[in-house]
């Protein structure tokens, strides 16, 4: 399964890049995580903000193109590390392309989000789209290592 972060953001600073990397390295061959970073609409050109995430939903269905889509959004499903393992176990074995998607500052379109096959909250908090990028890998890399037989903390 092609395995993907789609985010809206680019220019990390260096801690992300480092993060994302160590975590997407560590994944075995079979579980390759790619990073697909776009630009965001421009905040500064009067356009409202329906429009500018209608804009960048078309330019992330095209990113997502012929892949099964989880968008990262505050008020979705709450997964624990062991529920994003099997639910990553059944698309690994019913889907080709999965992508993990990250919105903008003013998070996803409405739209788009009906759209996809499951919206996750990583967290209650409020976190910096930068932070959810370092910490979705782990929990990927994570998830991976669960389904490979590694041991678990809490067993």
């Amino acid at each position: 399964m092609k395995l993907s972060i789609v985010a809206l953001g680019h220019r990390m600073p260096d801690w992300v890049s480092a993060g994302y990397s160590d975590y997407a390295s560590r994944l075995p061959r079979d579980w390759p995580l790619a990073l697909v970073e776009l630009k965001p609409e421009a905040r500064d050109r009067g356009r409202s903000v329906a429009q500018l995430l209608d804009a960048e939903s078309r330019r992330l269905d095209a990113a997502c193109a012929g892949a099964t889509v989880v968008a990262l959004d505050e008020k979705g499903s709450p997964w624990s590390t062991r529920e994003l393992a099997s639910r990553l176990e059944r698309w690994r074995e019913s889907t080709p392309a999965l992508s993990f998607v990250i919105g903008s500052a003013d998070g996803l379109d409405d739209g788009f989000k009906s759209r996809a096959a499951a919206r996750f909250s990583l967290s209650a908090l409020t976190l910096p789209h930068a932070l959810v990028r370092v910490v979705l890998a782990e929990q990927i890399y994570r998830a991976a290592s669960l389904l490979a037989g590694h041991p678990y903390h809490r067993d």
